[in-house]
């Protein structure tokens, strides 16, 4: 291939910018020319292509975000819409795809393959839902975000002897709330793909409270439900001094951490290498720390597991 591009889309994560640099610098080493597409999947629709060069991706592996920018776009989800996008791609003599993303941005790199245009995906997000790596981009700047605001909370927690219910992201996985309410000592994890009952839940914290605890942290991401009226409730059985912070956004951004910016310059200078070979529809992901592709149609068929050791761990180690 002479000639490829490389677009962001859906939810940002740390690191997308580190992924853009290594796909354009690795790229060019390779003599094939580069083409941003800019906001995402309705900026391909659009037209919105610009060449890249060494100097485009210069002081940005450090900088949160996304330097092509991100956009919704419910028209590529339409034979239409894939179909401009494809006119668009072959109107700039571009060859094959990079897609940075999640699941939404998988599924649109799959359409693109399934219509014989050749897509490398490379998993960016910080839900860490999905399948075929270990990790994705994003995920563990994220992770250290909430931890941060965790283990600022536990102080303000114990000076007033309160329970603190945290509400982090993650609307169908729940990598991020079992993580850090592992590293950060959480008394009760909620997740999407575990079931619990509340009436445990509010026990457990009386049992605590019986013994001298002081203080409670639950972290519940955002699919299981509102912390606000999980704080409601916890605060009308027990009479224990609640209170909630929802972390939001905040969790997207940041300068990525170090572990994101190696995880990303590698997936994507694994794209370039795949595309180069002639390979597309494949996704790019690390499996003990080493570079795995697979057929990225097969990726979509499976659906992200939690980790129910770590999550049995989190709950024997909060007793």
């Amino acid at each position: 291939m002479r000639k490829i591009g490389v677009l962001t889309s859906g939810g940002d994560s740390p690191g997308m910018n580190a992924a853009i640099r290594a796909v354009v610098r690795k790229a060019i080493f390779h003599n094939v020319e580069v083409y941003g597409i800019y906001y995402g999947y309705q900026g391909l629709i659009s037209g919105d292509i610009r060449k890249l060069e060494i100097g485009s991706v210069g002081d940005i592996i450090h900088r949160g975000g996304t330097m092509l920018h991100s956009a919704r776009c419910l028209d590529f989800k339409t034979e239409e819409g894939q179909l401009k996008g494809i006119e668009q791609l072959k109107k700039h003599g571009i060859e094959g795809l990079v897609v940075i993303g999640g699941d939404g941005s998988y599924r649109g790199a799959g359409a693109l393959t399934k219509r014989g245009y050749p897509c490398i995906g490379v998993p960016g997000t910080i839900d860490n839902d999905i399948p075929g790596t270990d990790f994705t981009i994003g995920f563990d700047t994220a992770l250290n975000t909430v931890i941060d605001a965790i283990d600022r909370i536990r102080d303000t927690a114990t000076s007033h002897e309160r329970t603190y219910v945290v509400e982090v992201m993650g609307r169908d996985a729940g990598d991020l709330a079992l993580w850090a309410g592992l590293a950060g000592g959480a008394e009760t994890i909620l997740c999407p793909e575990c079931d619990y009952n509340m009436e445990e839940l509010i026990a457990k914290l009386i049992r605590g409270k019986e013994r001298g605890k002081k203080h409670s942290i639950i972290i519940v991401a955002e699919g299981v439900g509102s912390a606000v009226d999980i704080a409601r409730e916890i605060e009308a059985e027990t009479h224990f001094d609640t209170r909630v912070t929802v972390l939001g956004h905040v969790q997207r951004g940041g300068s990525p951490s170090a572990n994101d910016r190696v995880l990303a310059s590698r997936l994507g200078a694994h794209a370039v290498e795949l595309l180069i070979e002639g390979k597309g529809g494949r996704a790019v992901g690390l499996e003990k720390n080493q570079l795995v592709d697979y057929d990225i149609i097969e990726v979509l068929s499976h659906k992200h597991a939690i980790d129910r050791k770590m999550y049995d761990l989190s709950s024997e180690l909060s007793i």
